[in-house]
């Protein structure tokens, strides 16, 4: 099992899908909004188109990461990315990610986002544990990876520096075997 098959996969709002180095004007975008800046905790900065295109272009060579683009099916835009890196072959885990940019926001896309890649790492790619982290400053997102099943383990102090304030984020995660259940009681 290794992240080198990089799936198309269709819910009935997103389909998820490899990047291409057409993508790159409109993640520019998406990665230069203050809130995807604000939210994610990353760091302001502009990304060098030269840099982005190398990055987005090389995402489909990547056999110890898969990194999606999020479309919106009712416009075909692109609208953000869920990435499943960090992996631990051993472990059977791996860390998530995801970012929805302004044109997604608020309309269930993340929602089924989170659903579809998180059902592939369990159902398709055999992984035991996925993880991530999430700013307290950000309760949506939250909300959305506990209904999706994601459970809390810890806070990690002032984790992030955002200005002059410190954000703590919580680590959560979920076990294949706490998404086979939830998938057995939605069918």
């Amino acid at each position: 099992m290794d992240f080198s098959i990089k799936p198309v996969l269709t819910g009935e709002r997103t389909v998820l899908r490899p990047f291409t180095q057409d993508d790159v004007p409109v993640m520019a975008r998406i990665l230069s909004d203050p809130e995807v800046l604000r939210l994610t905790g990353s760091p302001v900065e502009e990304f060098d188109p030269d840099r982005l295109r190398a990055w987005y272009g090389s995402r489909g060579e990547q056999s110890d990461r898969l990194d999606l683009g999020i479309v919106d099916r009712a416009s075909g835009e692109l609208v953000g990315e869920a990435v499943l890196n960090e992996w631990d072959e051993h472990n059977r885990s791996c860390n998530f990610r995801i970012l929805i940019g302004p044109g997604g926001r608020c309309r269930g896309l993340g929602t089924e986002a989170v659903r579809l890649i998180v059902g592939h790492a369990f159902e398709q790619l055999g992984l035991h544990r996925v993880s991530l982290h999430v700013l307290a400053h950000n309760p949506r997102a939250r909300h959305v990876y506990e209904k999706a099943g994601f459970v809390a383990e810890g806070v990690d102090r002032q984790a992030v520096r955002q200005g002059e304030e410190w954000i703590d984020a919580t680590r959560m995660a979920l076990l294949a075997p706490e998404w086979a259940a939830l998938t057995a009681t939605a069918r």
